[in-house]
């Protein structure tokens, strides 16, 4: 009878002298090229113009990333940024929070929809996040993948049968931990089939704010839960009633809740 899974995943796929190329950057740029291959497909079924997807990828790329760097540091190591704010912007880019990611990527886009929410183009603010929520699902799974790869972002002890113990960690590679990043990767996987085939069923008429309020409120929902199974990642939320991945999550949910209730009410005009 099975009674752990032992974990020992080299995160390099291969190097060149000091050069490698490691699965967790595999997985975040498969992210973005199937992303890319999606939005692309999104963009013919509703007219839009399809060379926009480069500009998208691009806002979408340089905000994931110093997002993802800046709330790092903001939100659990907030004394490094004082004493070097450049290690945001210099690698080995080693800390990325994804609530830091999802502000960034807001942000963003909200910048590009104000360039292209014309009337030739139509892509407002909402209609823009409703689409790449779908994209961001898919990618975060790769992400999360990629986290397991790396055998970081371990859950706490467990005695199930799948609990993980992870060799490469030398924290905690002792004992059966929850693959708390496989949890939150099959969740974001399911999750991005699921607001595909809402968005397939009525495209264009798909009310606006649904799909990133669908988004919001499982994504964040689930991160909550699944903090209880995880290790801290700064030894300062051990001091807190919630952890700072729980704190950051309430408010991601309570705007989830406002796009989705909001939407009832938009219900845009189908196109043939």
């Amino acid at each position: 009878m099975l009674q752990y899974i032992i974990w020992d995943i080299n995160p390099e796929i291969f190097h060149i002298g000091s050069f490698s190329i490691r699965w967790y950057g595999l997985l975040f740029a498969l992210g973005f090229l199937i992303g890319m291959q999606i939005m692309t497909h999104i963009f013919k079924k509703e007219g839009k113009p399809v060379e926009d997807t480069d500009t998208l990828l691009l806002y979408m790329v340089i905000s994931t990333v110093l997002g993802a760097r800046l709330g790092h540091f903001l939100f659990y190591e907030p004394e490094l940024l004082i004493k070097n704010p450049l290690q945001v912007i210099l690698p080995p880019f080693a800390g990325l929070a994804s609530h830091g990611a999802g502000i960034g990527i807001l942000l963003a886009l909200w910048f590009y929809s104000r360039r292209k929410r014309s009337i030739e183009t139509g892509q407002t603010f909402l209609w823009v996040t409703d689409r790449i929520a779908i994209v961001v699902a898919l990618a975060g799974a790769f992400i999360r993948l990629g986290n397991l790869m790396n055998s970081e972002i371990v859950g706490r002890p467990t005695d199930l049968p799948w609990g993980f113990v992870f060799i490469n960690n030398d924290e905690f590679a002792k004992i059966p931990r929850h693959p708390a990043q496989l949890y939150e990767s099959l969740s974001c996987f399911v999750l991005f089939f699921i607001l595909l085939a809402v968005w397939n069923r009525k495209k264009a008429a798909t009310p606006h704010g649904s799909l990133l309020g669908i988004f919001l409120i499982v994504v964040f929902t689930l991160r909550f839960l699944y903090e209880y199974l995880k290790e801290n990642q700064v030894s300062f939320e051990s001091t807190l009633f919630l952890n700072m991945g729980q704190i950051l999550s309430i408010p991601a949910v309570l705007l989830g809740i406002f796009f989705l209730v909001r939407s009832a009410s938009n219900h845009p005009p189908a196109r043939n």
